[in-house]
């Protein structure tokens, strides 16, 4: 098939046995790649209750069918059951990984097993080859990157965990190309749990395409509907994603101090704006990508790539932080020893309110900027009162007995939009199949940016069938492998545009709509067998009963009972949050 390589290995770090995974047109056509496909082979291949940790689970890298050929697609998946969360999880990231993968001639590989001394795995045109990782092993991830660069190329991409990943730290990423996460839901320590330090990706291969001379004609339409948008056109090129600090603390809903307040003073301060004022040296890009909504920053100490938005606020509002730099070189550092910049600023956000209320032992105080730097190096290193904030928030909380102090759902931290000013991301929060997360359906766009056009965000009205077609367009996107930020400027008729130019196959639209839902489902029944239903479909309690003082988003609280009700039979899950038999038969689940 076109599109696709068209191999997928699975490899056995134990003893280094290979073996190629058949995967029929069909199943390509039913889950794509990416997402979709990593879903549904991780589903087919491990057992609900698997431990993350243990060698029998697998942890599966996933390009998908338009990688290597559209602006933006040069990313990769990470597929697993997330030590963090129990959930079936993925993680993305960019970067030009995913394109060198690609050109190896695979769609991906699947690993499974423990090695008995660490290893890192080199991907070339001639196959997969497990090599000694013993000299690499305690370096951070930039020091693997150069090292491994240095023996093969520097074209070669290399994906690599750091001393986190290494120490099994629940929240920790990979890193691939330096400075791109795969960052949720611990996929580095499910990565570390196995001695695989590194994968090392350099390939030369074609990718196959129905239709040439169609690619170049979209290609042409892609580029003038991404300039002409002024989100992917204008803003995150000019001042990153960061751009968004000034605008969500213009609503009310920038939370500080660990949700309890949705308005930062010093939010100028932290912004995109200042970013580029006081840190820019240039924009950066992902592999084929106009937008460039990288930024190559530095401090007086440091340089690097970020903060982005997410961080700059979780080291930042999140603490009452507004020292800018330290921010930086705190996002830096994460980058380094391999840690998910959100749950680290959440969790310390965490402990300082425990502290705050007298249930926490160690002294941790808002805006103390001169602790960042050495509590991420606890984090990565489990080391003083880095081993307990390794746990992540929800286990801190109730280590501490006060649950309702983690702002998480599933045990993935939330993100930085309080949920009292948009009732649609609330809902889109509490039923992310993977935890607390905004990239499954970013009801922020419609909500907050008018993208693709305004609605009510205080209202709880018809915000059911918003989110649940937000996460179906989100997850077809996910599999085909794309940038999110794509559906900013285009519908999902110019995705199933590509799709067809690409792998010669006759989508229509409402066909790969239906790949989103039958992805998202086939995620929640495995969650559901693992246990999850609609008790884990919650808010913390924050958010249902104590309303912000503050802010153009005071005086409210999220009117969730009634939304997950409608999202519910929206999806066609019983009361209980669980698909019907009747919805899997018609989703050939």
């Amino acid at each position: 098939m076109f599109g696709w390589m068209n191999k997928i290995i699975k490899i056995d770090i134990s003893n280094g046995k290979q073996e190629i995974v058949e995967i029929s047109d069909e199943i390509r056509r039913k889950y794509l790649g990416g997402r979709g496909l990593g879903v549904k082979l991780y589903s087919d291949m491990c057992a609900t209750d698997i431990d993350p940790f243990s060698a029998e689970n697998a942890l599966i890298f996933l390009t998908g069918p338009v990688t290597g050929l559209i602006p933006t697609a040069g990313r990769y998946l990470v597929i697993s059951r997330s030590p963090q969360t129990g959930t079936i999880c993925d993680a993305s990231s960019g970067g030009v990984f995913g394109n060198q993968l690609k050109k190896t001639g695979l769609d991906g590989f699947i690993v499974i097993g423990k090695a008995e001394k660490p290893v890192y795995l080199l991907i070339t045109d001639d196959g997969i080859e497990i090599k000694d990782a013993s000299h690499l092993w305690g370096k951070n991830t930039q020091q693997t990157r150069d090292a491994l660069q240095e023996e093969y190329s520097t074209k070669a991409s290399v994906a690599s965990i750091g001393p986190a990943g290494e120490n099994q730290v629940i929240y920790s990423a990979i890193m691939n190309d330096k400075d791109r996460a795969a960052g949720r839901g611990g996929m580095g320590a499910v990565m570390g749990s196995k001695n695989l330090k590194a994968i090392v990706a350099l390939g030369t291969k074609e990718i196959p395409v129905a239709d040439p001379d169609g690619l170049k004609e979209l290609l042409t339409k892609i580029d003038r509907l991404i300039d002409k948008n002024p989100v992917t056109g204008k803003s995150l090129n000019l001042l990153g994603t960061s751009v968004l600090v000034n605008v969500i603390n213009a609503h009310g809903m920038l939370p500080t101090e660990n949700f309890q307040r949705g308005v930062f003073n010093d939010a100028e301060g932290i912004s995109g704006e200042k970013i580029t004022e006081v840190l820019l040296q240039k924009r950066s890009a992902c592999f084929h990508c106009p937008i460039a909504c990288g930024r190559s920053t530095k401090t007086e100490n440091k340089e690097g790539e970020g903060p982005e938005y997410e961080t700059v606020w979780a080291f930042g509002a999140q603490l009452g932080i507004n020292d800018l730099s330290k921010i930086t070189e705190a996002n830096y550092l994460c980058n380094e020893l391999g840690l998910d910049t959100i749950t680290t600023g959440n969790t310390i956000g965490c402990a300082m309110e425990l502290y705050e209320k007298g249930a926490f032992p160690h002294e941790l105080k808002w805006g103390n900027a001169d602790i960042l730097e050495k509590l991420v190096e606890d984090i990565a290193y489990k080391r003083g009162i880095g081993a307990e904030l390794a746990l992540g928030s929800k286990r801190l909380a109730e280590k501490y007995g006060k649950p309702e102090l983690a702002m998480q759902v599933k045990g993935m931290e939330l993100p930085a939009y309080d949920p009292r000013g948009v009732q649609g991301q609330a809902l889109a929060f509490a039923t992310s199949n993977r935890g607390g997360c905004h990239m499954r359906a970013y009801a922020i766009a419609p909500e907050i940016l008018g993208s693709p056009m305004n609605i009510d965000r205080y209202s709880a009205e018809g915000k059911a069938e918003i989110v649940a077609l937000l996460q179906d367009i989100s997850a077809a996107v996910d599999s085909m492998v794309l940038c999110r930020f794509l559906q900013f400027a285009m519908s999902i008729s110019t995705f199933r545009e590509m799709m067809n130019v690409i792998t010669g196959l006759d989508f229509t639209d409402e066909e790969l709509l239906e790949v989103g839902k039958r992805i998202y489902t086939l995620e929640r029944e495995f969650n559901s067998k693992a246990g999850f239903s609609r008790k884990d479909d919650m808010l913390p309690p924050r958010f249902l009963t104590e309303e912000l003082e503050e802010g153009s988003s005071r005086h409210r609280v999220v009117q969730l009972d009634k939304m997950l009700n409608e999202y519910y039979e929206v999806r066609g899950w019983d009361d209980n949050g669980i698909p019907t038999e009747e919805t899997k038969r018609k989703l050939g689940i």
